[in-house]
């Protein structure tokens, strides 16, 4: 079993910035791939951003927003700059097991305001 904890999330002006950090904890040494997902009010749940090695990220972050990991604290964060209103959305932190195993964070509420 892994938890996943989210916090960071807020409310902030377009152009402005936050940045989400996620804890994990139990059995870490099973987690393969990090990764931030969001979902939109009325929208399918969409990745943002995912850490393995290297970094891959959704088109329309790309340039914007970055991920991070520290494997030796167990977090993995994704930092936002230049936010516009579809950002607007609530943030999930992921992660899977060697064997494949899905786990998700609570979710934190990221509102961008016009």
């Amino acid at each position: 079993q892994v938890q996943l904890v989210e916090s960071g999330g807020g409310l902030v002006q377009a152009g402005g910035s936050l940045r989400l950090s996620c804890a994990a904890s139990g059995s870490i040494f099973n987690i393969n791939v990090m990764a931030w997902y969001r979902q939109a009010p009325g929208k399918r749940r969409e990745l943002v951003a995912r850490i393995r090695g290297s970094p891959n990220y959704v088109d329309s972050v790309k340039g914007r927003f970055t991920i991070s990991r520290d494997n030796a604290k167990n977090t993995v964060s994704l930092q936002m700059n230049s936010l516009k209103p579809e950002d607007t959305a609530v943030y999930y932190c992921y992660c899977d097991t060697f064997s494949g195993y899905p786990y998700w964070g609570q979710g934190t509420q990221v509102t961008v305001s016009s």
